[in-house]
């Protein structure tokens, strides 16, 4: 295979590679905890493969791979990308109903944040999908000291209400208990929307409110309060690092990245919307010399208007060495 990767060019990072055929059709996508080992399995012995694997690599003809920050990063940038190409050697997402979503049930009176599996429903909104049910759940309950929503069945919420005495997490401050009337259905609503908009990657805004309040009660003296925001501002960071988030304010931008040597010019850019990468697309080119231009497809950008665009030579804000594109090479065994 022409496109074989150099040996030692894949980084051991984990990120989501696709594979793509002589007419840059995509026709897999993957994830891998460490890109190199996952990728290097792929170019043994097509004898040794299974003979679907062994049928998607030779129709193949080049190979590029995008680094992200974790596991969930890479489920989620997988999922999207599977959505995106729909390609036609990827099976594993044609039924969502095996992948967890998180959902805040908006459309509830007294909204609840549930893990959840299947079809979606209006009014409620979605967050994920995620590989294990666990790692979300890890979340909402690193989350929900900061934003003590509802997360309780019908049942559950009834019983406390008919009984006038909340659930074990109304006591240990990881619920606003409005079931036994603590707030109102207004005052839940408005923290169940402060939830979502963080899951939405409007993060920045409440790190820093909880950072000015932890001040504020240190100065004040009221060092219980303190040492409670602290472990808040603690939970907030822990829930961001399992994120796919980028831009902390929720921005929509399209971030572009170039590099060049006398010979080519890459480049790279990134869709980022609400905060996050939804999208990538990268190509190489021939340099045309210094002054080195490149002139994007306009039809690429006809596609959305950011509102805002971050151009960046050499480097695209920390994250040029998140991609690597192949195309065949006539000089070499294969270059990503």
């Amino acid at each position: 295979m022409k496109y074989r990767p150099k040996p030692g060019s894949i980084p051991t990072q984990p990120g989501v590679y696709r594979f793509r055929d002589k007419d840059g059709r995509v026709v897999y996508v993957g994830k891998a905890i460490s890109l190199r080992s996952r990728l290097s399995s792929y170019f043994q012995d097509v004898a040794n493969l299974h003979p679907r694997t062994a049928t998607m690599v030779t129709t193949a003809a080049s190979v590029e791979w995008t680094v992200v920050g974790t596991e969930v990063e890479a489920l989620q940038l997988e999922y999207s990308w599977i959505k995106e190409f729909d390609p036609r050697f990827n099976v594993k997402y044609r039924d969502d109903k095996s992948y967890p979503w998180l959902a805040i049930t908006m459309n509830d009176e007294y909204p609840r944040v549930m893990v959840g599996r299947g079809a979606k429903k209006r009014g409620v909104k979605y967050y994920g999908p995620y590989s294990h049910a666990w790692a979300i759940r890890d979340t909402v309950d690193t989350l929900l000291r900061v934003f003590p929503m509802r997360s309780c069945s019908n049942g559950v919420f009834k019983r406390s209400a008919q009984i006038g005495r909340p659930c074990l997490l109304g006591y240990i401050d990881k619920c606003a208990a409005p079931c036994v009337g603590r707030v109102d259905a207004d005052e839940h609503r408005a923290i169940a929307q402060d939830f979502a908009d963080f899951m939405g990657g409007r993060t920045d805004q409440f790190v820093r409110r909880v950072e000015r309040e932890m001040y504020a009660a240190s100065e004040a003296e009221d060092y219980e309060r303190a040492a409670m925001l602290r472990d808040d501002l603690g939970a907030l960071n822990k829930a961001l690092e399992k994120q796919a988030v980028v831009f902390g304010d929720g921005t929509d931008a399209d971030v572009i990245a170039l590099a060049e040597d006398p010979l080519e010019v890459a480049v790279q850019v990134f869709h980022v919307r609400a905060g996050r990468i939804r999208g990538q697309r990268g190509w190489v080119a021939d340099s045309p010399g210094p002054p080195a231009t490149v002139s994007t497809p306009s039809s690429r950008w006809s596609e959305s208007r950011p509102t805002r665009t971050a151009v960046e030579s050499q480097g695209m804000l920390g994250w040029s060495h998140w991609t690597h594109a192949s195309r065949p090479s006539a000089d070499s065994t294969g270059v990503e």
